[in-house]
């Protein structure tokens, strides 16, 4: 494919892919999980922040392609925080989630398949009800955890991006849409494995064989928490907008903006 095609024009702080779709931002988000990049050097990551503030600087060497570009402004978004500036130890960034996360999820398949539950109806309850309690959870972290922004309000921006004001109306749109992302996030994991593993269990293979039962569950299990965070993360945009009519009447009456424009956070 030529570079043209694959790699956009560069645009700095921004997504190479259309963040106004749905398959846009999964592309997106799915390009910003890429375990690849825990496994980046020091060296490769000064390049490339230094290659950025080359082009924001104007200062950009000839030859520098829009692949190259992007590429860099990539691993500099997954290793270093966008407020302090500091890498971000690899178990808490995006790009860890899966390769950090996998090993908890199969201790939890080994002691399911250990605990031998035989009524059906303890199989049941085993299977789906931890996906409500861990929804669940995962709201009241977010509201604990973003709780002041209801009072004090979130940054609204305009068209241009200087900040209009700070509303509580955006910042409640924002926990909104932050908890449904929570809510869909341990779906795939907790919901998909039970499903498929109910079907897979009954091929004559798995029941010749019950020692493959648990690397099979254990890469179901895999497949859907490498699935789950960039489809519940691409629900909604990053950056969200908002009409004016539904924010303060001071903030409507602070720009001619009919649109602007909040972070709804992770």
């Amino acid at each position: 494919m030529p570079e043209s095609t694959e790699f956009p024009p560069f645009r700095l702080g921004e997504s190479r892919f259309d963040q106004g779709s749905f398959y846009g931002r999964l592309r997106h988000f799915l390009d910003v999980i890429d375990p690849r990049t825990l496994f980046v050097s020091g060296r490769r990551l000064n390049e490339c922040m230094k290659l950025l503030d080359q082009f924001k600087n104007g200062t950009l060497p000839p030859g520098v392609t829009n692949g190259q570009l992007w590429k860099a402004q990539k691993i500099k978004q997954a290793i270093i925080h966008p407020d302090t500036g500091e890498k971000i130890p690899m178990p808490f960034r995006m790009s860890g989630f899966v390769p950090f996360g996998t090993p908890v999820v199969g201790l939890n398949v080994l002691i399911k398949r250990a605990e031998h539950f035989s009524p059906a109806t303890r199989i049941l309850v085993q299977r789906f009800i931890p996906f409500p309690a861990v929804a669940s959870a995962n709201v009241c972290n977010v509201l604990l955890m973003r709780h002041t922004e209801l009072s004090e309000g979130i940054s609204v921006l305009d068209d241009k991006g200087n900040v209009v004001g700070t509303s509580k109306l955006a910042a409640r749109h924002a926990l909104i849409e932050t908890s449904l992302t929570r809510v869909v996030l341990p779906m795939p994991v907790l919901l998909l494995p039970p499903l498929v593993m109910s079907l897979l269990e009954r091929l004559p293979f798995l029941q010749k064989r019950p020692r493959v039962t648990l690397p099979v569950h254990s890469m179901v299990c895999l497949c859907a928490f490498g699935l789950a965070l960039p489809v519940a993360i691409s629900l909604f945009p990053q950056n969200s907008q908002i009409h004016v009519s539904e924010l303060e009447p001071e903030i409507s009456a602070a720009t001619h903006c009919q649109i602007l424009t909040y972070n709804k956070g992770l």
